[in-house]
């Protein structure tokens, strides 16, 4: 089957300009630094006090997916993610519908992020909600527009900011914990393993909510084709973006539970972390914390606009979706405007429609669609289609497969609501994939791979 290419060789086209270290600043920018803390009372609820537990079992499970992603921007060094990886290595209607479930998830995550801002805006200057909301729409948007180059920028003094935060919280955690109890009161196994409330169906059910920390690591992988040596950088950063989070959001919820250890007391565990920050550091720390949640957001917001924007730029340039509109990239800037515009008007919409929680929820059904299918890619083109020795049967074979039924286990056990919501939304992909190929008579092109600069 031939592949179509989207542009002619004089169309604008993309840029190599971001090294590993960009990759890895966006990625930790995408996910947040601070991701563990708005999940913190809740799981901490639900695990009844394993919250680092969870979080380690999350980061085991993820670093699997990131693998896969990373070994499949080597083969597909393309803009197209896991819609391009699928199409190319499974099906092309697979492919599309693959694309289609992760439009959702990318789509959706500016949507949360602004009703998140909006929110949380409104407890310091209590304009009203719609004012908030067209923003951090508008901010989101701004900030995509203005190119790659600025982008990298921006994600720096993010990172930088909230890292002076958490710093600051980590030194007034010892000093609340040295003060009651001394040296000894940093030191304990009880967040790891508390024998009086430990059981696997609890810790279980806090790892399918913790795991949530590390959702928006894949938008590395949309920008393949702006990275210097992507066949390298790509993997790696994937991975050192989850282990990073891991270990730091680790950290984070490790001092949480020794400043609070009892998970039944929270005021409200939707804001516990805000409140440990209270216990810990005083009126102060309460409210820096919770000004650099809201930063956060506004990052994670922005980067998953920019993912967004990528992903229906690689499905547009494939003509699988209208090349015109979702394929083109401006002139000036080398950035898919017209899919940051329309990624924005759709987070300003979608705040006015949803609750944060049911587009959590969505979020994690198009994500976890993606991630199984780009399991099975990896283990289709690697081993399946690759080399099958005992030698590389571990990395061919086994790592994208236990990664595939972890996967598969996270998505089964989404809510109700969550898997109506997601199965409408996707039989609206297979209508559209019907009307496309003239009811499947005829075979979407395969995805684009763009050749390597």
């Amino acid at each position: 089957m031939a592949s179509s290419s989207g542009a002619s060789p004089s169309a604008p086209r993309l840029r190599r300009v971001l090294t590993l270290w960009d990759l890895v600043l966006y990625g930790i920018i995408l996910i947040q630094p601070t991701a563990p803390m708005p999940l913190f009372g809740v799981v901490h609820v639900k695990a009844q006090g394993h919250v680092v537990t969870t979080v380690l079992i999350g980061m085991f499970a993820m670093m699997l997916t990131a693998m896969s992603y990373g070994r499949m921007a080597r083969a597909y060094p393309s803009a197209g993610s896991a819609y391009t990886y699928v199409g190319r290595e499974l099906n092309p209607q697979l492919g599309f519908l693959t694309g289609w479930a992760m439009v959702m998830d990318y789509v959706i995550n500016p949507i949360i992020c602004t009703i998140w801002c909006s929110k949380a805006a409104m407890n310091i200057l209590p304009l009203p909600y719609i004012v908030w909301a067209v923003f951090f729409a508008g901010l989101f948007t701004a900030m995509n527009l203005r190119g790659i180059r600025a982008t990298a920028r921006t994600n720096a003094i993010l990172t930088v900011a909230m890292s002076i935060v958490i710093v600051a919280f980590f030194v007034t955690a010892a000093r609340y914990l040295m003060r009651l109890y001394g040296i000894g009161g940093l030191f304990s196994t009880q967040p790891f393993y508390d024998p009086k409330t430990f059981s696997w169906p609890v810790v279980r059910t806090g790892t399918s909510l913790a795991i949530l920390t590390y959702i928006g690591f894949d938008g590395i992988s949309t920008l393949s084709e702006e990275v210097e040596n992507p066949r390298r950088n790509v993997l790696l950063a994937t991975v050192l973006v989850c282990f990073i989070t891991g270990v730091l959001g680790g950290l984070e919820v490790y001092m949480g539970q020794r400043v609070w250890p009892d998970f039944w007391t929270f005021p409200d565990p939707d804001t516990g972390f805000v409140s440990v920050a209270g216990r810990a550091g005083g009126i102060v720390m309460f409210h820096l914390v919770n000004i650099t949640l809201l930063v956060a957001t506004v990052g994670s917001g922005s980067g998953a606009q920019l993912a967004a924007a990528r992903l229906l730029y690689g499905m547009g340039r494939d003509n699988v979706i209208p090349q015109r509109l979702f394929g083109y990239i401006h002139p000036r800037t080398h950035t898919p405007s017209y899919n940051v515009l329309l990624t924005g008007a759709a987070a300003l919409a979608g705040a006015m429609l949803i609750t944060y929680e049911r587009g959590a929820e969505l979020l994690n059904f198009g994500a976890f669609i993606g991630f199984m299918g780009v399991n099975l890619s990896s283990l289709m083109h690697y081993y399946v289609r690759g080399e099958r020795s005992l030698r590389n049967a571990v990395s061919n074979l086994m790592l994208p497969l236990v990664g595939f039924v972890v996967c598969a286990y996270i998505w089964w056990a989404l809510s109700t609501p969550a898997r109506i919501g997601g199965a409408i939304w996707l039989g609206l992909g297979v209508l559209y994939c019907a009307w496309k190929t003239g009811l499947f008579r005829r075979q979407l092109v395969l995805p684009d791979v763009p050749a390597e600069e």
